[in-house]
Protein backbone atom coordinates (compact mmCIF):
# COMPACT_ATOMS: atom_id res chain seq x y z
CA UNK A 1 0.00 0.00 0.00
CA UNK A 2 1.10 3.71 -0.39
CA UNK A 3 1.32 6.36 2.41
CA UNK A 4 -0.76 8.26 0.57
CA UNK A 5 -3.82 5.86 1.21
CA UNK A 6 -3.49 6.97 4.52
CA UNK A 7 -4.45 10.97 4.38
CA UNK A 8 -7.42 12.42 5.49
CA UNK A 9 -8.67 15.55 6.55
CA UNK A 10 -8.85 16.56 10.29
CA UNK A 11 -10.15 19.74 11.46
CA UNK A 12 -8.24 21.18 14.03
CA UNK A 13 -10.80 21.25 16.88
CA UNK A 14 -11.21 17.65 16.71
CA UNK A 15 -7.59 17.85 18.19
CA UNK A 16 -7.76 16.61 21.86
CA UNK A 17 -5.47 19.12 24.08
CA UNK A 18 -7.04 17.65 27.09
CA UNK A 19 -8.36 14.52 28.05
CA UNK A 20 -11.88 13.19 29.14
CA UNK A 21 -12.80 14.76 32.99
CA UNK A 22 -13.22 11.56 33.81
CA UNK A 23 -10.88 8.64 31.87
CA UNK A 24 -13.46 6.04 31.39
CA UNK A 25 -15.98 8.36 29.89
CA UNK A 26 -14.21 8.95 26.62
CA UNK A 27 -16.88 8.21 23.85
CA UNK A 28 -16.36 4.63 21.89
CA UNK A 29 -16.82 3.57 18.39
CA UNK A 30 -17.42 -0.18 18.62
CA UNK A 31 -16.63 -1.50 14.51
CA UNK A 32 -17.52 -5.18 13.91
CA UNK A 33 -15.19 -6.28 11.36
CA UNK A 34 -17.91 -9.67 10.23
CA UNK A 35 -20.70 -7.23 9.54
CA UNK A 36 -19.30 -3.45 8.71
CA UNK A 37 -21.74 -2.49 11.91
CA UNK A 38 -20.61 0.59 14.02
CA UNK A 39 -21.57 1.56 17.06
CA UNK A 40 -21.40 4.83 19.43
CA UNK A 41 -20.61 4.00 22.68
CA UNK A 42 -18.84 5.28 25.91
CA UNK A 43 -15.22 3.64 27.01
CA UNK A 44 -17.24 2.06 30.21
CA UNK A 45 -19.52 0.19 27.69
CA UNK A 46 -16.39 -1.81 26.87
CA UNK A 47 -17.57 -4.20 29.94
CA UNK A 48 -20.61 -5.78 27.69
CA UNK A 49 -18.35 -7.29 24.86
CA UNK A 50 -16.10 -9.26 26.85
CA UNK A 51 -16.98 -12.39 28.95
CA UNK A 52 -15.57 -15.44 31.15
CA UNK A 53 -12.22 -16.32 29.98
CA UNK A 54 -11.60 -14.06 27.56
CA UNK A 55 -8.21 -11.89 27.88
CA UNK A 56 -7.26 -8.32 27.47
CA UNK A 57 -3.54 -8.24 27.54
CA UNK A 58 -2.35 -4.15 28.67
CA UNK A 59 1.12 -2.71 28.10
CA UNK A 60 2.45 -1.66 31.74
CA UNK A 61 5.18 1.06 30.83
CA UNK A 62 5.22 3.80 32.58
CA UNK A 63 6.04 7.41 31.26
CA UNK A 64 8.81 8.83 32.99
CA UNK A 65 9.40 12.57 32.95
CA UNK A 66 11.97 12.57 30.17
CA UNK A 67 12.37 16.53 28.75
CA UNK A 68 14.96 17.66 30.95
CA UNK A 69 15.89 21.91 31.36
CA UNK A 70 19.90 22.94 31.90
CA UNK A 71 22.67 25.11 31.46
CA UNK A 72 25.83 24.40 29.05
CA UNK A 73 29.13 25.02 31.46
CA UNK A 74 31.21 28.13 31.36
CA UNK A 75 28.72 29.93 29.14
CA UNK A 76 25.96 29.30 30.93
CA UNK A 77 23.69 28.55 27.86
CA UNK A 78 19.70 27.38 28.38
CA UNK A 79 19.59 23.57 26.72
CA UNK A 80 17.10 21.16 26.53
CA UNK A 81 17.37 17.11 26.98
CA UNK A 82 15.29 14.56 26.04
CA UNK A 83 15.86 11.16 27.35
CA UNK A 84 15.45 8.87 24.68
CA UNK A 85 16.86 5.45 26.81
CA UNK A 86 19.36 4.27 28.76
CA UNK A 87 22.37 2.55 27.64
CA UNK A 88 24.08 1.59 30.43
CA UNK A 89 22.67 1.60 34.26
CA UNK A 90 25.87 0.86 36.01
CA UNK A 91 27.30 4.30 34.52
CA UNK A 92 24.44 6.25 34.43
CA UNK A 93 25.17 6.46 29.97
CA UNK A 94 22.15 7.50 27.73
CA UNK A 95 20.63 8.03 24.33
CA UNK A 96 19.37 11.58 24.05
CA UNK A 97 18.30 14.53 21.66
CA UNK A 98 19.81 17.95 22.59
CA UNK A 99 18.64 21.54 22.06
CA UNK A 100 20.08 23.69 20.17
CA UNK A 101 22.12 20.74 19.02
CA UNK A 102 25.08 22.96 17.18
CA UNK A 103 26.18 24.41 20.41
CA UNK A 104 26.13 21.23 22.19
CA UNK A 105 29.32 19.31 21.54
CA UNK A 106 31.21 15.78 22.58
CA UNK A 107 33.11 17.04 26.14
CA UNK A 108 30.93 19.83 26.68
CA UNK A 109 29.08 19.23 30.71
CA UNK A 110 25.69 20.49 31.04
CA UNK A 111 24.41 21.32 34.49
CA UNK A 112 20.48 20.27 35.49
CA UNK A 113 18.40 21.91 38.58
CA UNK A 114 21.16 23.94 40.74
CA UNK A 115 23.48 21.47 39.77
CA UNK A 116 21.69 18.43 41.37
CA UNK A 117 22.64 16.46 38.18
CA UNK A 118 25.69 17.04 35.40
CA UNK A 119 26.12 15.10 32.33
CA UNK A 120 29.21 15.01 30.21
CA UNK A 121 28.32 14.49 26.54
CA UNK A 122 30.61 11.26 24.89
CA UNK A 123 29.62 10.96 21.22
CA UNK A 124 27.69 12.01 18.53
CA UNK A 125 25.16 10.11 17.29
CA UNK A 126 22.97 11.99 14.70
CA UNK A 127 22.31 15.68 13.94
CA UNK A 128 20.07 16.09 17.05
CA UNK A 129 21.25 12.86 19.04
CA UNK A 130 23.94 12.43 21.80
CA UNK A 131 25.55 10.00 24.20
CA UNK A 132 25.43 11.84 27.44
CA UNK A 133 26.77 10.44 30.78
CA UNK A 134 25.64 11.36 34.17
CA UNK A 135 28.29 12.16 36.52
CA UNK A 136 26.18 10.95 39.64
CA UNK A 137 27.62 8.95 42.16
CA UNK A 138 25.01 8.30 44.54
CA UNK A 139 22.64 5.22 44.78
CA UNK A 140 20.72 3.94 41.99
CA UNK A 141 17.55 5.09 43.24
CA UNK A 142 18.64 8.54 44.17
CA UNK A 143 19.80 9.48 40.79
CA UNK A 144 16.11 8.21 39.29
CA UNK A 145 14.53 10.24 42.31
CA UNK A 146 16.54 13.41 40.75
CA UNK A 147 15.70 12.87 37.19
CA UNK A 148 11.91 12.78 38.34
CA UNK A 149 12.24 15.58 40.14
CA UNK A 150 13.82 17.56 37.55
CA UNK A 151 12.35 16.27 34.30
CA UNK A 152 8.89 17.34 32.78
CA UNK A 153 6.20 15.14 31.62
CA UNK A 154 7.07 15.10 27.79
CA UNK A 155 3.33 15.34 25.98
CA UNK A 156 2.83 15.20 21.72
CA UNK A 157 3.92 17.91 20.03
CA UNK A 158 0.45 18.39 18.62
CA UNK A 159 -0.58 19.52 21.97
CA UNK A 160 0.88 23.21 21.97
CA UNK A 161 0.82 23.98 25.71
CA UNK A 162 2.73 23.81 28.62
CA UNK A 163 2.37 20.44 31.24
CA UNK A 164 -0.13 21.07 33.92
CA UNK A 165 -0.33 19.24 37.08
CA UNK A 166 -3.01 16.82 35.54
CA UNK A 167 -0.83 15.53 32.74
CA UNK A 168 1.21 14.39 35.31
CA UNK A 169 -1.37 11.36 36.48
CA UNK A 170 -3.63 11.65 33.12
CA UNK A 171 -0.95 10.94 30.96
CA UNK A 172 -0.36 7.68 32.29
CA UNK A 173 -2.31 4.25 32.47
CA UNK A 174 -3.28 3.42 36.01
CA UNK A 175 -1.74 0.17 35.73
CA UNK A 176 1.84 1.57 34.65
CA UNK A 177 4.62 -0.09 35.94
CA UNK A 178 8.04 -0.56 34.45
CA UNK A 179 9.34 2.70 33.74
CA UNK A 180 11.11 3.38 30.24
CA UNK A 181 8.50 4.71 27.96
CA UNK A 182 8.99 8.77 26.43
CA UNK A 183 5.16 8.41 25.27
CA UNK A 184 2.03 6.87 27.09
CA UNK A 185 0.49 4.00 25.38
CA UNK A 186 -2.69 5.76 24.88
CA UNK A 187 -5.56 3.40 24.49
CA UNK A 188 -4.89 2.15 28.10
CA UNK A 189 -5.32 6.07 29.61
CA UNK A 190 -9.42 5.17 29.47
CA UNK A 191 -9.29 2.22 32.14
CA UNK A 192 -9.76 2.88 36.09
CA UNK A 193 -9.64 0.88 38.37
CA UNK A 194 -13.96 0.49 38.70
CA UNK A 195 -13.61 -1.11 34.50
CA UNK A 196 -10.94 -3.21 35.62
CA UNK A 197 -12.64 -4.58 38.47
CA UNK A 198 -15.97 -4.91 36.45
CA UNK A 199 -13.51 -7.03 34.14
CA UNK A 200 -12.44 -9.04 36.97
CA UNK A 201 -16.05 -9.85 38.01
CA UNK A 202 -16.75 -11.01 34.62
CA UNK A 203 -13.97 -13.66 34.27
CA UNK A 204 -12.24 -11.35 32.19
CA UNK A 205 -8.54 -11.69 32.63
CA UNK A 206 -6.35 -8.93 32.12
CA UNK A 207 -2.63 -9.29 31.79
CA UNK A 208 0.37 -7.54 30.86
CA UNK A 209 3.58 -6.82 28.31
CA UNK A 210 5.26 -4.29 28.09
CA UNK A 211 7.02 -2.17 25.80
CA UNK A 212 8.20 1.14 26.13
CA UNK A 213 7.28 3.65 24.10
CA UNK A 214 9.63 5.68 21.93
CA UNK A 215 10.08 8.84 20.13
CA UNK A 216 9.53 6.55 17.07
CA UNK A 217 6.40 6.47 17.65
CA UNK A 218 5.42 9.85 16.57
CA UNK A 219 7.76 9.96 13.72
CA UNK A 220 6.20 10.52 10.09
CA UNK A 221 6.79 8.66 7.35
CA UNK A 222 8.17 9.99 4.34
CA UNK A 223 8.31 7.60 1.78
CA UNK A 224 5.27 6.62 -0.54
CA UNK A 225 6.26 3.36 -0.66
CA UNK A 226 5.28 1.70 2.63
CA UNK A 227 7.58 -1.48 2.29
CA UNK A 228 10.89 1.16 2.09
CA UNK A 229 9.65 2.69 6.14
CA UNK A 230 12.05 1.81 8.73
CA UNK A 231 10.47 1.81 12.49
CA UNK A 232 12.73 2.63 15.31
CA UNK A 233 13.41 -0.34 17.77
CA UNK A 234 11.74 -0.54 20.81
CA UNK A 235 12.37 -2.41 24.01
CA UNK A 236 9.90 -5.05 24.88
CA UNK A 237 8.96 -8.27 27.49
CA UNK A 238 6.46 -11.10 27.08
CA UNK A 239 6.81 -13.14 30.38
CA UNK A 240 5.66 -17.03 30.75
CA UNK A 241 2.25 -16.10 33.07
CA UNK A 242 1.01 -13.82 30.34
CA UNK A 243 1.95 -16.13 27.31
CA UNK A 244 -0.05 -18.80 28.99
CA UNK A 245 -2.86 -17.10 29.81
CA UNK A 246 -3.22 -16.00 26.06
CA UNK A 247 -2.65 -19.27 24.98
CA UNK A 248 -5.15 -20.90 26.76
CA UNK A 249 -7.99 -18.53 25.71
CA UNK A 250 -6.82 -18.97 22.26
CA UNK A 251 -7.18 -22.87 22.49
CA UNK A 252 -10.26 -21.67 23.98
CA UNK A 253 -11.80 -19.99 21.13
CA UNK A 254 -12.04 -16.57 22.97
CA UNK A 255 -11.43 -13.22 22.53
CA UNK A 256 -7.91 -12.19 23.40
CA UNK A 257 -7.81 -8.14 23.02
CA UNK A 258 -4.86 -5.89 22.83
CA UNK A 259 -4.99 -2.88 24.62
CA UNK A 260 -3.61 -0.41 21.75
CA UNK A 261 -1.14 -0.47 19.11
CA UNK A 262 2.16 -0.78 21.92
CA UNK A 263 0.44 -4.14 23.11
CA UNK A 264 -0.13 -5.40 19.42
CA UNK A 265 3.46 -5.01 18.34
CA UNK A 266 5.01 -6.70 21.14
CA UNK A 267 2.39 -9.56 20.50
CA UNK A 268 2.85 -9.64 17.20
CA UNK A 269 6.81 -9.58 18.08
CA UNK A 270 6.26 -12.90 20.14
CA UNK A 271 4.64 -15.23 17.85
CA UNK A 272 5.82 -19.02 17.77
CA UNK A 273 6.36 -21.79 14.96
CA UNK A 274 2.35 -22.97 15.73
CA UNK A 275 0.80 -19.39 16.14
CA UNK A 276 1.00 -18.79 19.33
CA UNK A 277 2.37 -16.54 21.80
CA UNK A 278 6.00 -16.86 23.48
CA UNK A 279 7.57 -15.73 26.18
CA UNK A 280 10.14 -13.38 24.72
CA UNK A 281 12.63 -10.09 25.38
CA UNK A 282 14.87 -7.83 23.50
CA UNK A 283 13.96 -4.71 20.63
CA UNK A 284 10.93 -5.07 17.60
CA UNK A 285 10.90 -2.89 14.75
CA UNK A 286 8.27 -4.76 13.36
CA UNK A 287 5.94 -2.53 11.32
CA UNK A 288 2.28 -3.62 10.97
CA UNK A 289 0.23 -1.84 7.52
CA UNK A 290 -1.96 -3.84 5.57
CA UNK A 291 -2.30 -6.83 4.13
CA UNK A 292 -0.95 -8.45 7.41
CA UNK A 293 -2.16 -11.48 9.14
CA UNK A 294 -2.46 -11.12 12.77
CA UNK A 295 -1.40 -14.27 14.83
CA UNK A 296 -2.31 -13.54 18.15
CA UNK A 297 -5.12 -11.15 19.31
CA UNK A 298 -8.74 -11.37 17.19
CA UNK A 299 -9.46 -7.45 18.93
CA UNK A 300 -8.07 -4.16 19.47
CA UNK A 301 -8.51 -0.64 21.39
CA UNK A 302 -6.81 2.02 19.60
CA UNK A 303 -7.26 5.60 20.04
CA UNK A 304 -7.90 7.86 17.03
CA UNK A 305 -4.87 8.49 15.39
CA UNK A 306 -3.04 11.13 12.51
CA UNK A 307 -3.01 10.68 9.13
CA UNK A 308 -0.58 8.55 7.54
CA UNK A 309 0.43 7.71 10.83
CA UNK A 310 1.89 4.16 11.59
CA UNK A 311 -0.54 3.62 14.33
CA UNK A 312 -3.45 4.00 11.53
CA UNK A 313 -1.89 1.55 9.04
CA UNK A 314 -1.99 -0.83 12.31
CA UNK A 315 -5.45 -0.31 13.06
CA UNK A 316 -6.39 -0.34 9.56
CA UNK A 317 -4.26 -3.73 8.75
CA UNK A 318 -6.57 -5.09 11.62
CA UNK A 319 -10.11 -3.64 10.83
CA UNK A 320 -9.68 -3.86 7.57
CA UNK A 321 -8.49 -1.02 5.41
CA UNK A 322 -11.85 -0.05 3.71
CA UNK A 323 -14.13 -0.51 7.10
CA UNK A 324 -11.59 1.86 9.20
CA UNK A 325 -10.99 4.56 6.92
CA UNK A 326 -14.93 4.76 6.85
CA UNK A 327 -14.85 4.69 10.42
CA UNK A 328 -12.52 7.85 10.76
CA UNK A 329 -14.70 9.70 8.44
CA UNK A 330 -17.89 8.54 10.46
CA UNK A 331 -15.85 9.63 13.48
CA UNK A 332 -15.22 13.04 12.30
CA UNK A 333 -18.48 13.49 10.79
CA UNK A 334 -19.84 12.82 14.92
CA UNK A 335 -17.12 14.89 15.86
CA UNK A 336 -15.03 12.35 17.92
CA UNK A 337 -11.63 13.62 19.49
CA UNK A 338 -8.25 12.43 17.49
CA UNK A 339 -5.37 11.65 19.02
CA UNK A 340 -3.38 10.80 22.39
CA UNK A 341 -5.99 12.41 24.56
CA UNK A 342 -8.84 11.84 22.25
CA UNK A 343 -12.04 8.94 22.06
CA UNK A 344 -11.53 5.42 21.25
CA UNK A 345 -12.19 2.94 18.99
CA UNK A 346 -13.06 -1.20 19.86
CA UNK A 347 -12.35 -3.28 16.99
CA UNK A 348 -13.77 -6.77 17.36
Amino acid sequence: MKLSEFKFDLPNDLMATHPAQNRDEARMMVIHRDSGKIEHKIFKDIITYFEDGDVMVTNNTKVFPARLYGNKEKTGAKIEVFLLRELDKRIHLWDVLVDPARKIRVGNKLYFGDSDLVAEVIDNTTSRGRTIKFLYDGPDEEFYKVVHSLGETPLPKYIKREPEPEDEERYQTVYAEVTGAVAAPTAGLHFTREVLKRLELKGVDVTPVTLHVGLGTFRQVDVEDLTKHKMDSEQFFVAEETAKIVNKALDAKKRVCAVGTTTMRALESSVSANSRLKPNEGWTDKFVFPPYDFKIANSLITNFHMPESTLLMMAAAFGGYDLVMEAYQEAIKEKYKFFSYGDVMLIL
